[in-house]
């Protein structure tokens, strides 16, 4: 039967939404309760809506009751100081798994290609049922910040790079792409996470708010382009004979977060 899927990110993969254009208080990411939960960089999450109900980023296939990443529970304690970005994740009228707060500290773009990494939404997800994808709503204006999109993790001939100033809004098919951001200065970015799940309402979603599956990437010097990709390589080469000295083999990158 195949997975219901969304029309949209069938191209590319990814669209870009209409910019959030409505002030939200910082108070609703900064004064929840956070986890030191590690994803592709030095981060923390706050989770709004967990497999439990409870303050942790397990993912759903592990525990008493494994399931795929979908009909998430709310935790009160934290949605009641969250209460618009709550509101945002529900919008949609999808299916709501893991919905959290990523709170991500200064990196490169070096790091950024180093961290890439595919996501494992749909662990336990039965055929014929909505893909699960994930909605990124930027929450602090990181002008100088970009995420990265990469059908291949060491191809950097067809990387797209969508800019992250406050309000910027794209849904992602994150189990199909490597995707990271690049975030420099001196404070951390927050971002709003929320797994949806594929079907009409998400695709009434994306069309109201105008979904694009092609921008222009962010502008980045070609020599700091070449030097992030040179570092990756060498990265992911140092990995690789580490771990074939204690007789590992490199394994596909693939993220709970």
């Amino acid at each position: 039967m195949g997975y219901i899927k969304s029309a949209a990110l069938e191209e590319t993969g990814y669209v870009v939404l209409d910019r959030y254009n409505k002030e939200i208080d910082p108070k609703e990411w900064l004064d929840i309760e956070y986890v030191d939960w590690k994803s592709s960089g030095d981060t923390r999450f706050a989770p709004l809506a967990s497999r439990d109900g409870e303050i942790e980023c397990a993912g759903f296939w592990s525990g008493k009751n494994p399931r795929t990443d979908k009909d998430g529970i709310w935790i009160d304690s934290q949605t009641a100081l969250a209460p618009t970005l709550t509101e945002r994740a529900m919008e949609p009228g999808a299916n709501v798994g893991r919905c959290r707060i990523i709170e991500l500290q200064p990196n490169t773009y070096a790091d950024c290609l180093y961290n890439l990494h595919q996501d494992d939404n749909n662990r336990l997800n039965p055929d014929g049922t909505g893909w699960v994808v994930r909605g990124f709503f930027n929450l602090t204006d990181d002008k100088d910040s970009y995420f990265v999109l990469r059908e291949n993790r060491t191809d950097p001939s067809k990387e797209t790079r969508i800019a992250l100033p406050a309000g910027a809004q794209l849904i992602v098919d994150t189990q199909r792409l490597w995707h990271a951001a690049t975030h420099p200065g001196n404070d951390p970015r927050y971002c709003l996470i929320t797994s949806w799940t594929s079907g009409p309402e998400l695709d009434a979603y994306i069309e109201k708010y105008n979904g694009v599956n092609h921008v222009d990437s962010y502008e980045v010097p070609q020599d700091q382009l070449d030097a992030g990709q040179a570092e990756q390589t060498r990265r992911l080469a140092a990995r690789a004979a580490a771990l074939a000295a204690r007789g590992q083999a490199e394994q596909t990158v693939m993220s709970e977060a």
